[in-house]
């Protein structure tokens, strides 16, 4: 769940805490998302329990040091990991980076409803991280892999597996980490995590981060009654965690944590100056929203977004070495005299409580997410609309009509 929104899906079909992630919850069955305007509002985000751990080792191996700490999710899409790390390092800065476009899209996705402005989503090889040498405290590698621990919950995955797959994905998750571990500080936290039972993947890959890499592996706690299998590769002696499905409840997973000790020198890295609103592009908006204390506006495109100002310099360099599809929360676009507020500062966490805001049904709130046609008694204008007291976008109201501005490109299509 968010815990920076108030909300819960179908709460009938709960079934106990997941044990090791806090805000996390077991469902007895897996209900039609789809049809929850909560989930759309970004209350809670549907992942597997699994690697939910991934919270657990940060509390081992980061504790409540998070204030100040730039963290990357390398192969984030479609977000349940970048979600989860922006909230633990809510203090912090979480960057989400995937590879292919298509699910760089999604990850921008549910990263505008889970609603916090710490999140930075890049679209990008890991070779483009290169030019950013020492800037991350914490790296998180989903590594892709052959999925062996995926059989159960997807049959499909069965016919697609190979020995040779084993090999290959093996070969390409040495290649990623020997790219992007110069990102990281001396003294920073890999965490490395797959779907796969395979040794080439998990062990082997383990011993060749200390061999190769001068890595130094991190021995995690796990309660007895997690039935979390504690593994050590066989060279090395590295520690490493399986989850395996008929032991627990949750489907095949695999993860490590290493403590880079390889000398970095931190080079003074590029910054890319980003565009500002001019003093009456400001003074307009600011009389439409009052941008929080300590926050600043920047331009992208013709729109105006607000980062902590802690993280401006970060952003630069961020900006002169990848490709940036989403920072910060875009508050609107200034049109003439008129606003046309952003999506985005709908579902953000921030307060809104100057705006005018009606509640919908839940047959209305569904409505409006089908981007289908309102009849509502609400104000003129420019007006947020909300379903259990959580904000799903924009309508205006106009004397003969109500235009429905949820994005076009979001809208559910199920009846």
């Amino acid at each position: 769940m968010n815990p920076f929104k108030q909300g819960k899906p179908h709460a009938e079909l709960y079934d106990g805490e997941v044990p090791w992630c806090k805000h996390a919850s077991y469902l007895k069955e897996r209900p039609s998302f789809t049809l929850d305007p909560v989930f759309h509002a970004g209350a809670y985000y549907v992942q597997e329990a699994s690697s939910m751990f991934l919270w657990n080792v940060m509390e081992q191996l980061v504790g409540d040091n998070t204030s100040g700490k730039k963290v990357l999710d390398l192969c984030a899409a479609p977000g349940g990991k970048s979600t989860l790390l922006a909230s633990y390092f809510h203090d912090g800065l979480v960057v989400a980076n995937e590879l292919i476009k298509s699910r760089a899209s999604i990850l921008v996705e549910n990263v505008v409803k889970w609603g916090q402005s710490n999140i930075i989503v890049t679209n990008n090889d890991p070779i483009h991280f290169n030019q950013l040498e020492g800037f991350f405290d914490v790296i998180v590698v989903d590594a892709p892999c052959s999925g062996s621990g995926l059989f159960r919950k997807d049959p499909s995955a069965i016919n697609e597996w190979s020995l040779d797959n084993v090999i290959h994905c093996s070969q390409r998750q040495e290649k990623i980490l020997e790219t992007i571990l110069p990102s990281l500080k001396e003294d920073g936290l890999l965490v490395y995590s797959t779907c796969s039972y395979s040794k080439e993947e998990d062990e082997e890959i383990l011993d060749w981060l200390m061999n190769e890499m001068e890595m130094v592996s991190f021995k995690i706690s796990v309660k007895d009654e997690w039935s979390i299998v504690e593994i050590q590769s066989p060279q090395k002696n590295a520690f490493g965690y399986r989850f395996y499905p008929d032991l627990l409840r949750g489907e095949g997973f695999f993860i490590a944590a290493f403590q880079k000790k390889r000398n970095t020198i931190t080079p003074r890295l590029k910054e890319t100056q980003l565009a500002k609103p001019t003093r009456a592009e400001t003074e307009q908006m600011n009389r439409f929203f009052s941008l929080p204390e300590q926050y600043v506006y920047f331009k992208q495109n013709d729109a105006l977004r607000m980062v902590h100002q802690e993280w401006m310099i970060s952003l630069q360099q961020l900006a002169a070495a990848l490709y940036i599809k989403k920072a910060g929360i875009e508050i609107g676009t200034i049109k003439g005299k008129d606003i046309i507020p952003s999506h985005e500062l709908a579902v953000s966490i921030f307060d809104k409580s100057e705006l005018p805001q009606i509640q919908l049904t839940l047959d209305e709130a569904l409505q409006y997410i089908r981007r289908k046609e309102l009849n509502l008694s609400a104000p003129k204008g420019w007006c947020l609309v909300k379903y259990q007291d959580l904000f799903l976008g924009w309508i205006k109201v106009l004397p003969n009509r109500i235009n429905n501005y949820y994005p076009a490109e979001w809208r559910i299509l199920k009846d």
